[in-house]
């Protein structure tokens, strides 16, 4: 993954929304559709909706960011200008580090899992081998560079936003709308209140949107990004909104809420094929393997810039230390994403990714509100209200998942308290006698580059 400050190198506005719609559609409408209708039954449409209207709200914050700090380790450096160096900026920005590398083993997952859809039933446990491979995949495209990047996430781009919208289209007209009713109970959740579901779905349907903010990590790659990088997340969501809503309600017309659950790991693939025939459940196939192709790809772009901005402000122990590698933060990165494959679920992935996504976000928010009046224009009621609207997901999705699977909730606390833990120790070790804690920021923009590089 080259840096460089030649104009020419960098990627475009196109090729910069490419690389956000990538993330977003191979994560989202390709295995988390079956796992909202899991919670909600047939109100899984409508999810999509409320899902992007309070992603909406949490764009703000980051459009502000972007514009105002624009940054090739984007949401580090948003919460340095907010919080100051030290171990809250570091936990946050490992939490959002580690919720972007979930994304990935997620997108790998459910390439697996569709391209397995190719071959005999006993074949089924080797989707997360098919995974790792396209994992190891992306770390080469990765390597080769910048325009090797956007050249790819563009072409791909194009090919699965029309085959997505085809598929919308012809599905909607073959099976026509259907009837939401709403009456659809989720298990164990019978004496909750009504509605509760339904806000804690929203975690991931959020989930689904969250890949607008490796945008922001594209601030030493893109050209003009005091402008573009704004410009860009808000036409990746508005983009994404439109594909996703239009092809849940195909899928809702095609099948029953009871086969889109017993298939949720590749429900699109199985509602393509009682509508169009074996024909469109390889086009569907095909699609899903272009889109979460693109998606990891993008998503260990992101991630690997992230991870290098938070090596060059000395917030983790110096990516050099690897050895004579090219490109640590990108090894360390997809090796990472290599055992979440390999040992978890989908459905356990998605949750974890979720649950650390919503927590970063609310500090994303806070710190804008709380700490940077005087330096960002913006409205304050706009992070306030995201903040509320996060902490109503948040509560709801852990409350459900402490019913169904309360091993989400162990797995992501020992996450978060190994974070805290080992960042405030290597805090602490890095501390100098004056009590400050230098990050780099102020580093010459070279001089990171070539730390990036090398």
């Amino acid at each position: 993954m080259k840096n460089t400050t030649n104009e020419n190198d960098k990627l475009s506005l196109i090729g910069s929304i490419s690389l956000g719609t990538g993330v977003m559609i191979g994560a989202g409408i390709f295995v988390l559709m079956g796992q909202i209708a899991e919670l909600v039954g047939d109100l899984f449409p409508i999810a999509f909706i409320a899902g992007a209207i309070v992603v909406g709200f949490s764009s703000y914050s980051y459009v502000k960011f972007s514009n105002a700090f624009p940054s090739s380790g984007g949401v580090v450096k948003f919460f340095n200008k907010s919080y100051g160096p030290g171990t809250t900026t570091g936990v946050y920005s490992l939490l959002m580090y580690v919720s972007m590398v979930v994304a990935q083993s997620l997108v790998a997952g459910t390439f697996g899992a569709y391209t397995l859809r190719l071959f005999p039933e006993s074949y089924a446990g080797y989707a997360s081998i098919l995974g790792i491979l396209l994992l190891v995949t992306a770390y080469v495209i990765n390597i080769l560079g910048n325009k090797v990047i956007g050249a790819t996430a563009t072409f791909t781009a194009i090919i699965k936003v029309g085959g997505i919208a085809l598929l919308a289209i012809a599905g909607l007209v073959a099976s026509g709308f259907a009837d939401i009713t709403g009456d659809y109970i989720p298990q164990n959740t019978e004496t909750l209140p009504q509605g509760l579901s339904f806000v804690a779905a929203l975690a991931l349907s959020i989930l689904a949107y969250k890949g607008f903010t490796t945008i922001t990590n594209q601030g030493g790659d893109i050209k003009n990004p005091h402008k573009n990088l704004g410009r860009s997340i808000v036409i990746s969501i508005l983009i994404c909104t439109l594909i996703y809503v239009a092809l849940a309600l195909a899928v809702a017309g095609g099948l029953s809420i009871p086969e889109i659950i017993k298939a949720k790991d590749y429900a699109l693939a199985a509602a393509a094929e009682p509508v169009f025939g074996e024909w469109g459940l390889w086009f569907t196939i095909a699609i899903a393997i272009v889109a979460t192709f693109s998606g990891v790809i993008a998503s260990v772009f992101s991630a690997s810039r992230l991870l290098g901005m938070l090596s060059n402000m000395k917030q983790i122990p110096s990516l050099k230390k690897m050895g004579n590698f090219k490109n640590p933060a990108l090894i360390f990165t997809v090796a990472l994403a290599v055992l979440l494959t390999s040992f978890f679920d989908l459905t356990r992935i998605a949750s974890i990714g979720a649950i650390f996504y919503l927590i970063m976000d609310i500090a994303i928010h806070w710190g804008l509100f709380r700490h940077l009046k005087n330096e960002v224009k913006f409205k304050p009621i706009i992070p306030l209200i995201a903040i509320v609207m996060d902490i109503a997901v948040l509560s709801a999705f852990l409350y459900i998942k402490y019913l169904n699977d309360p091993m989400v909730l162990i797995v992501a606390a020992i996450g978060i308290i190994l974070i805290l833990v080992a960042e405030r120790f290597f805090m602490i070790s890095h501390t100098d006698d004056d009590g400050n804690m230098p990050m780099g920021m102020g580093e010459d923009k070279s001089k990171i580059i070539e730390n990036q590089v090398n």
